[in-house]
């Protein structure tokens, strides 16, 4: 277990609402939004209610404890995949439920929050130099934990510019699905991130079709990314972010290989890549 510690704040979770144990005392009362707040310390997790007019709670974390505080903190035993849930119930009587998966494993030091580069200081592995085939690229890393994979590039541009951006994704891993492309070797990408994160514009695509097709289906994936710390200095761009691994297919997995492009903003080309345009995918073990 990698000891540094990581916080999630403001992580939203607005479950889908499952009619539970009750029913509503008037069959006009709209279905209430449950929603819940978590921070992540380790193996520790601050459980906040948002859900407003409840009379009672009662939480399942999801390894047989449970808790009937509003706001309960919670230990687990040690790595693995919980599905912790809330049930209210509301000053109607109705009860309601909802749900999230959640994952207690490697932990990672990036914080989104802080207005600041300097945890990636601690990320050793997974990182990338650009080469003269990368363009406007100048540097990237990676790290994951249980929840996100994140991403940090340094780049010669502006917000100004315009830039798209994509991810290409080799989510399954296997060579023999998903778009073959001249970008990047020895992936077959399934799927396509695509749009400018820093203005919240950010579209998920899954390929379909043959691999050397160019066709993707647009996904009604929502709350699937966020934004850190970005600043402009000294003729460089930096921006971290992350990906949520649970909101996109095959993110899962123990392992994906990433390839990143900028282009122009009126599409005529890419101005940058990483790694450099025609090396392989760069992959993101996540076996640990």
């Amino acid at each position: 277990m990698n000891n540094a510690k990581f916080d999630i704040k403001n992580f939203l979770l607005a479950a889908t609402l499952l009619l539970g144990l009750g029913a509503c005392s008037k069959d006009s009362d709209p279905a209430p939004d449950v929603v819940f707040e978590i921070n992540i310390d380790a193996y520790t997790v601050e459980f906040t209610n948002k859900t407003e007019g409840v009379k009672s709670f009662k939480w399942e974390f999801g390894d047989g404890a449970s808790s009937t505080e509003e706001n309960p903190t919670h230990t687990y035993a040690g790595k693995g995949k919980y599905v912790p849930t809330l049930y209210v119930t509301m000053q109607n009587g109705g009860t309601y439920e909802a749900s999230t998966v959640l994952r207690i494993s490697k932990s990672s030091a990036v914080k989104l929050d802080d207005n600041s580069f300097s945890d990636w200081d601690t990320v050793a592995v997974n990182s990338i130099t650009s080469g003269p085939a990368g363009g406007v690229f100048r540097k990237g890393k990676y790290d994951y934990d249980g929840n996100y994979i994140y991403f940090y590039f340094e780049m010669a541009t502006t917000i100004a510019a315009g830039d798209i951006w994509d991810f290409y994704l080799d989510s399954d891993n296997n060579s023999g699905t998903g778009l073959i492309t001249w970008l990047f070797a020895g992936a077959g990408n399934d799927v396509l991130i695509e749009g400018i994160p820093m203005i919240d514009w950010f579209d998920v695509f899954y390929h379909k079709g043959a691999q050397n097709s160019f066709t993707f289906d647009q996904q009604s994936i929502t709350e699937f990314y966020k934004v850190g710390f970005v600043q402009e200095s000294g003729g460089l761009l930096k921006v971290e972010g992350r990906l949520v691994r649970s909101k996109i297919k095959g993110l899962m997995n123990k392992g994906v290989k990433i390839g990143a492009v900028l282009t122009k903003s009126d599409w005529s080309g890419p101005v940058g890549t990483m790694p450099d345009t025609g090396s392989p995918s760069f992959f993101l073990d996540m076996s640990e």
